[in-house]
This record gives C-alpha cells, sequence and structure tokens, in this order.
C-alpha cells in the first residue's frame, strides 16, 4: 500500500520507508486572536497536517506487515515537536513515524 507523493513543480517522487509518513502541516495563524500580526519565530508550530504518502508499514516480530493506521490524504494530529522538518520544491513538510500521531481527524 505504499503511497508516493508527486510534487506539482517537478517529477519527484518521496516514498516513505516502514511505517513512516509524510505530512504537509496546516498553516498556522499569521495574526492573534486579538488582531495583532505575529512575526513567523512568534508563530505556533501547527500541530495539525495532511497525509501525502504512507509507507508500507513495519514488520511485526513474525514478519508479518503491520497495517498502516492512516493513508494519503489523512488529515491528522501529531505531537508539537516530533519528527523531523524536510523541504521539497519551497513547500515544508514532516517526516514522522506512525507511533508520533496522535488522532485522525474524521469529517
Amino acid at each position: 500500500m505504499s503511497k508516493t507523493a508527486k510534487t506539482s513543480k517537478t517529477k519527484l517522487a518521496f516514498t516513505p520507508i516502514e511505517d513512516r509518513v509524510l505530512v504537509r502541516p496546516a498553516e498556522s495563524a499569521a495574526v492573534s486572536a486579538g488582531g495583532i500580526v505575529l512575526p513567523d519565530n512568534a508563530q505556533e508550530k501547527p500541530q495539525r497536517g495532511t497525509v501525502i504518502a504512507a509507507g508500507p508499514g513495519r514488520f511485526n516480530k513474525k514478519g508479518e506487515r503491520m497495517p498502516m493506521p492512516v493513508a494519503a490524504g489523512d488529515e491528522v494530529i501529531y505531537g508539537k515537536y516530533s519528527g523531523n522538518e524536510i523541504e521539497i520544491d519551497g513547500q515544508e513538510y514532516k517526516v514522522l513515524r506512525a507511533d508520533d500521531l496522535l488522532a485522525k481527524l474524521e469529517r
């Protein structure tokens, strides 16, 4: 069930390995609730995003592949400082393990 993310500008393919997922973080608020414009370094890190690609899952002790709890297109919540930030074609993403995901949002 490997999902491959293809960026719109190039034909770069990104396939996460094992139980990792590629997440595009949601935009952080640029204006506070009181109407104050926040500089980039004062904005809260987003803890919510959309899964762009998911790996095939990891193997258990019996050698069976465990299914991934999320798939491309799912909206998820993750820990504030979880995962690794990467940049592909000017767009920022996070690479997280499935264990770092806290919840999958249903609509």
